[in-house]
């Protein structure tokens, strides 16, 4: 699969409409909203559907999940309004295929995330197969620096030239996001490195945790594109 040549870009973390309009104003592709209780980015439902409504529809409104059941997941993004649901499977697999039966509603993409370390396992071919089951929403796997106990925002990166081969690998069949660890100085890196489709920032442009730096958010956005005018 042959990369985009403009990359997609996600700003996530969203708590509030400032730090989501400050993104949208950046020309960011999509921004999102943490619905794990243990993040310290977590919003509840409630405030990310004041939010959303207050965003434009040019960009994605992505929800992110860990652990939860697909039906839940959808519950919540349909109350939010949500375009776009980024499932984190904290059991593995197997959860994976007892929540991928449902079809989701055909306004909602989806996108499976999983730490680097945890992919490159024996599992992976399997897990890449289930999420062929909800029918025609399966957009991208991401794949994050995080574990079980802190599936993303971990602020740390994944080898990435270690990772090299297997996401050159992906990216012939796959869209792959990238996160974890990202900032302004070095996403180009990330970039130019691994090729993937996507890339995926929260702590990289926060101030605080759930407080952007409308700055660092200009900033990142303005290196990605850089770097894609450069290789594309």
């Amino acid at each position: 699969m042959s990369r985009f040549s403009m990359t997609w870009v996600k700003i996530c973390g969203m708590t509030n409409l400032e730090d989501a309009l400050a993104a949208v104003e950046a020309g960011a592709d999509a921004v999102g909203f943490v619905f794990y209780e243990k993040s310290p980015r977590c919003v509840s439902v409630e405030r990310a559907r004041e939010i959303v409504k207050n965003l434009p529809e040019s960009v994605e409104k992505v929800g992110v999940f860990a652990g939860d059941s697909l039906a839940r997941v959808v519950e919540i993004g349909s109350v939010v309004g949500l375009d776009s649901l980024q499932v984190y499977p904290l059991s593995g697999p197997k959860s994976i295929s007892a929540a991928a039966g449902p079809d989701l509603p055909k306004q909602n993409r989806l996108y499976f995330a999983f730490p680097m370390e945890k992919f490159v396992s024996d599992d992976h071919a399997i897990t890449l197969d289930i999420m062929r089951s909800p029918k025609n929403t399966f957009v991208a796997i991401l794949l994050d620096s995080g574990g079980t106990q802190q599936p993303g925002g971990t602020g740390l990166t994944f080898d990435w030239n270690e990772a090299v081969s297997v996401i050159a690998k992906l990216n012939r069949t796959e869209k792959v996001v990238i996160a974890g660890g990202l900032t302004p100085q070095n996403v180009g890196g990330a970039i130019d490195i691994l090729q993937p489709w996507g890339v995926d920032v929260v702590s990289g442009v926060e101030a605080q945790p759930g407080k952007k730096d409308a700055e660092k958010v200009r900033a990142f956005v303005r290196a990605v594109r850089e770097i894609d005018r450069r290789v594309g």
